[in-house]
């Protein structure tokens, strides 16, 4: 086999890639499988101490324990009821304008993402919360459930993001820069969602009515849920606060955000063993996908490097028509088109060894790079038919919800999403204007 060429093993390759992965195999399973029977055909069975050798070498990266710190962190503020707090508070403050439910969902899932670092948490979280009390005050589905959905994708562009910190081992890039640079597009995407909310609701009323003024109360009231913001908003600015003045790497960071999620429970009295053990059987699971994930995908990125793979990737793309700026579109596009059938992870493992040198050497920035790659996979999170947000809503919604009507409602927010990456794209310093004030610890 390994006298077929790189263009034929490519073509075998990532064939068998797909077709395992069309036939419902997990993720890690594919990846590491295919790398497994490719590297006895290429190398014979002694090759197979390769993947032993990535699986250890890349378990040694310091970064990678933030993951499971940062998983627990947004574990611990889900069971103690954070998201109750900020909805209860949201639902009063914005309830009385047209579309307020849907846009101040959209900002409570801006906050958790914020706190969690996973997309699919504020999606079941507001699935649960929100949906409800959108559908019984009148709204129409389409933008009830298009808002939960759109919203719950902020969460792998706003820091802290555990797809950042995968894309930061991988690419080579400093995860806190990651941090920083996704803040501001991720905050110019939930701008757009929520005009686009508000403007829309602004003309077409029974899309998103107000709620009826005798479930409003006093302003004095109002006032009193405010305090429900401080825990959230210092415990953001606490983990994100000590990565950008430089006091604590993003590793570190997790660890002070972990312990922060468990005071907030304390000081709220919401701190039981039940809870904790949840959140912790929470935090095992995700974080053991995601791992085994990480060390499937090394192999696999180890044998196409090996087999010219990379290299025959790398010269047509670098080939592409349009220059350098068409090369960018074109790797975004296959971005896009990725993102309708995959995990935005395993798009990152197969994508980053190829796309990345060749950013490079086309004179572009790749932290710039890195934030482009985020936002398009926050569209892999909603695009049909696969995008994992919409099935985490569907779990959760009432059974009158269909398929088709999640499908249905994620289709403008999907175009504002395009929107917020060609921002990014003409706009660079949305993505490095935040990196470039971060006060380096010398750590990654």
């Amino acid at each position: 086999m390994a006298d077929l060429g790189p263009g034929m093993l490519t073509v075998l390759l990532f064939g068998s890639l797909i077709v395992v992965l069309l036939a419902g195999l997990p993720l890690a399973f594919a990846l590491g499988g295919v790398a497994t029977v490719f590297i006895v055909f290429v190398w014979g069975p002694e090759g197979l101490g390769v993947l032993a050798s990535r699986a250890y070498t890349t378990m040694g990266s310091f970064i990678l324990v933030a993951i499971p710190m940062f998983v627990f962190m947004g574990a611990m503020l889900e069971k103690s009821g954070i998201a109750d707090d900020l909805y209860t508070m949201m639902y009063y403050w914005m309830g009385q304008l047209k579309g307020g439910l849907a846009a101040g969902t959209v900002l409570i899932c801006t906050l958790f993402a914020a706190m969690v670092g996973i997309s699919g948490a504020s999606t079941v979280a507001m699935g649960l919360l929100a949906l409800p009390a959108m559908l019984k005050r009148g709204y129409r589905k389409e933008m009830a459930l298009g808002c939960i959905c759109a919203g719950g994708a902020l969460g792998i562009l706003i820091p802290p993001s555990v797809v950042m910190i995968i894309l930061g081992v991988f690419g080579r890039l400093s995860v806190g820069q990651l941090f920083l640079g996704g803040v501001l597009p991720g905050l110019l995407l939930s701008a757009l969602f929520v005009a686009y909310i508000l403007i829309r609701s602004h003309f077409q009323g029974h899309l998103a009515p107000a709620i009826p003024k005798e479930e409003m109360i006093p302003w004095s009231a109002r006032l009193a849920l405010l305090p429900k913001l401080a825990f959230p908003i210092g415990l953001i600015l606490l983990v994100m606060g000590s990565i950008f003045l430089g006091v604590a790497t993003p590793t570190e960071a997790s660890a002070i955000g972990a312990g922060g999620s468990v005071l907030c429970a304390v000081l709220k009295k919401r701190l039981t063993r039940e809870r904790f053990t949840d959140a912790l059987i929470t935090t095992m699971k995700l974080s053991s996908m995601i791992l085994w994930i990480v060390i499937a995908a090394s192999a696999f990125t180890s044998l196409y490097a090996v087999t010219g793979a990379q290299s025959l990737m790398s010269d047509l793309l670098l080939a592409a028509p349009g220059g350098r700026w068409g090369a960018i579109i074109i790797m975004q596009l296959v971005f896009i088109v990725l993102g309708c059938f995959m995990d935005p992870t395993g798009i990152l493992m197969i994508t980053t060894p190829i796309f990345f040198p060749v950013v490079q050497q086309l004179g572009f920035d790749p932290l710039w790079f890195g934030i482009l790659f985020v936002v398009n996979m926050e569209m892999a999170f909603l695009t049909p038919p696969f995008g994992l947000n919409l099935f985490f809503l569907k779990g959760v919604a009432p059974p009158d919800v269909s398929m088709g009507d999640i499908y249905r409602s994620i289709m403008p927010f999907v175009v504002l999403q395009a929107l917020g990456l060609v921002f990014v794209m003409v706009f660079p310093w949305l993505a490095t204007w935040l990196p470039g004030l971060m006060i380096t610890s010398g750590a990654p």
